[in-house]
Formats: structure tokens, sequence, C-alpha cells
């Protein structure tokens, strides 16, 4: 069993720099343990970068970030052969794909042919070029990060791309006493540049392996799937949630119960982690708020089942 004080230390260890985002944090560990990627969405300045960067400075792990532009390539990203003229033979350059924790910044700034080559990495924890496949270190996690309210100079993420994130976040703005708090923190320092870390990719992976045995009850199973299914029949979606929204949706809910000290999940959990894993992964015929009261008016109508959750 992995060291259970390393995620109460990691966790601490990045709230030393995010003020009033305890939930954010903790989904976006549930995230990474479940083997997930993350979308955070928020407005500029509004911390997303930060947490990106305090994740990764608080895990013994490669860190890349990509600041994706409208003339970013797929081997910018990827990487490419280049000739060696000495050896006489092409030689394999990384790209910055080749890493435990990728930080795409504004991604939606990209054009959807660049886009589309993390599909693959996401997915299959792999790269192809020319033909060749190379696997990439685990763990691999990739957050992206993009700006609601700006269009110019932006392309949407195509559908395939927003399923291949387990979870979208939204940061939101401080209360006062927040912000009040934030800028003492930061008024003579960066936090940010002391933080060290507390956790290894390997006690990642082994906690990755513990979260496989975290119990869910038959019942809840069957109310997971209910939801879903009542989401689905919703008369303003478009485009339905998919089996692995599902498969997804289990997932996450293990690690948000294994980040919560517990090795059984519970009703709660569900309504929790509903909208941020599902709602992206769907679409409406109308504006995108839609989603969320989609996956809100299948909560309301499912029953939820009342069950010793922690018999096996």
């Amino acid at each position: 069993m992995a060291d259970r004080k390393l995620l109460t230390q990691l966790n601490e260890n990045i709230a030393r720099v995010m003020i009033g985002k305890t939930e954010v944090i903790r989904l976006l560990l549930a995230a990474l343990l479940a083997d997930g990627h993350v979308l955070i969405e928020d407005l500029p300045g509004s911390g997303k970068t930060t947490l990106a960067r305090s994740i990764a400075a608080s895990l013994g792990c490669t860190f890349k970030r990509i600041q994706f532009t409208p003339d970013l390539l797929p081997a910018d990203i990827s990487g490419l052969n280049l000739y060696d003229q000495k050896a006489g033979e092409f030689r394999f350059l990384e790209g910055p794909v080749f890493t435990n924790i990728l930080l795409a910044d504004e991604i939606n700034r990209a054009t959807p042919r660049t886009q589309s080559a993390l599909l693959e990495a996401m997915q299959e924890k792999q790269v192809t070029v020319d033909g060749k496949t190379y696997d990439l270190s685990a763990p691999f996690m990739v957050i992206a990060t993009q700006n609601p309210i700006e269009t110019a100079g932006t392309y949407p993420l195509p559908e395939a791309q927003l399923d291949r994130f387990m979870m979208q976040l939204s940061m939101g703005l401080p209360d006062k006493d927040e912000e009040v708090a934030l800028l003492k923190r930061f008024e003579k320092d960066e936090p940010l540049s002391s933080l060290q870390p507390v956790l290894t990719g390997e006690d990642v992976l082994q906690m990755r392996e513990e979260v496989k045995q975290v119990y869910v009850h038959d019942d809840l199973l069957a109310y997971i799937v209910s939801i879903v299914d009542s989401a689905r029949k919703d008369d303003r979606v478009r485009m339905p949630l998919s089996p692995r929204a599902t498969l997804s949706f289990l997932h996450a809910l293990k690690a948000y119960a294994y980040v919560d000290g517990r090795d059984h999940v519970l009703p709660d959990d569900v309504k929790k982690l509903a909208v941020p894993v599902l709602s992206h992964r769907m679409l409406t015929y109308h504006q995108n708020s839609e989603r969320s009261e989609v996956i809100d008016a299948a909560l309301s109508k499912t029953t939820v089942p009342s069950e010793d959750f922690t018999r096996r």
C-alpha cells in the first residue's frame, strides 16, 4: 500500500500556492489517480496555469509546457525525424509530449490539425511518427487550459478531443477573504518557486493500482447508468453520452473516493462528479450551458439508492 500521508502532503503542497480551491484540487488529483486528463476552462488570470504548474512541481516527474498558437504544427508536439548526416540515417527527435505532466496552455488557439496530434497520446499513451510507434512514459497526464470568452483566433475543440478529457473544470473567482489572502501570499514572494516534490511517479502508479480496488456497490452502478440513460433521453441532447463516458465516470468516482480516504464510493460522490465528468461529453441543440442543466435534471429525476455501500 502507498503511504496515504503522501497524498495529504501533495494536497497541502498545492494549497500553499492555490487559495480557496480545495475542491478543484481534489478533482484534479482524482483525475491524476484515475489515469485521466483535465481541461480547465475559465477567465484569464484565474489561476489555471498556476494550478497545473503546482501539480507538476509537487510530483517528482518530468513536466513540459506547450503554448498553443495558430502556427503550432503537429510535429511541434509529437516530434519529428531528422536526418543525421554523420550517421547517414534518420534520428527521431522527441517532442514535448514525451513527458509525465504536459501543460497544453490555451489549447483552443491551435488549429484542429494540431489539436488532433494529442488524440493518440491521450487515448493510447503513444505517438506514431512516420509509421513508427513510440510509447510514452507512465504516468502521463495532459492538463489543458482554455479561455471561455475569446473567439478571435481560437478553434473550438472537436467532440472527439473533448471526449478524451476525463473532467472539465472551472476555477471560479475567489471571495473577498480569499483574495486578501492571495495578495498577502504573493505580495513579496512566489510560492510556486519554492515547491518541492512530495510524490514520485512510482507513487502515483502504485496509488492508481490501489484505486482499482475501491468498492462500488451494484446499486450504485445501476444508479450511475440510470443517470447517464436519463441524460441521453433528454430532448435538449443532440449527441448523447457514450459508453466511454460512463466508464470514465466510474473510474473518476473510485479515484475521488480514494482521495477522500475511503475504500468505497458513495452517492454524494456521484452527485459531485456528474457535471465535471459528463457535461462536456455531449452536445445540445442550443448553448453549452444546457449541458450542465441536462446532467442536473438527470440527477434530480433519478432515485438515489439507500444501501450499506460498504457491503461487498
